[in-house]
């Protein structure tokens, strides 16, 4: 997966907001965003994702950054792996494939609100998203 690190082109952040991402069409909560780029998003959960899904996802709790309390879109799972400090969490990277535009402002202004910096020390994926 080295080669898919080089095919990253949107910057990412760590995100510092709890926003918890559910199976639109099942309700299931799948786990909950832990780093962001314009093109999608690393999500913290408690079971692995099949990787290369196309799957139909809700994220909650935007009511703060918009007038709606949720957004939905597709995204696909481009990697899963177990999170090296704790074995109990799966990292999932998602890539947003579609998304309508008033939604995908909405996202956008997550990443600008709740996205930070990544600091030199904080756990991260390498094998993370492309944009």
């Amino acid at each position: 997966m080295a080669n898919d690190k080089n095919k990253r082109k949107l910057p990412r952040k760590n995100f510092s907001y709890y926003m918890r991402v559910l199976d639109k069409n099942s309700g299931e909560l799948l786990g909950q965003i832990s780093d962001i780029s314009t093109g999608g998003f690393k999500m913290e959960s408690g079971k692995p994702i099949a990787v290369g899904l196309n799957m139909d996802l809700c994220i909650d709790q935007v009511n703060q950054i918009s007038g709606r309390s949720f957004i939905v879109f597709s995204a696909r799972t481009r990697w899963c792996e177990r999170d090296p400090y704790d074995p109990t969490i799966y990292n999932v990277g998602f890539q947003l494939v579609d998304m309508t535009p008033a939604d995908y402002d909405i996202f956008v202004k997550m990443f600008n609100s709740y996205g930070e910096q990544k600091a030199a020390h904080h756990k991260t994926n390498s094998n993370y998203i492309w944009g």
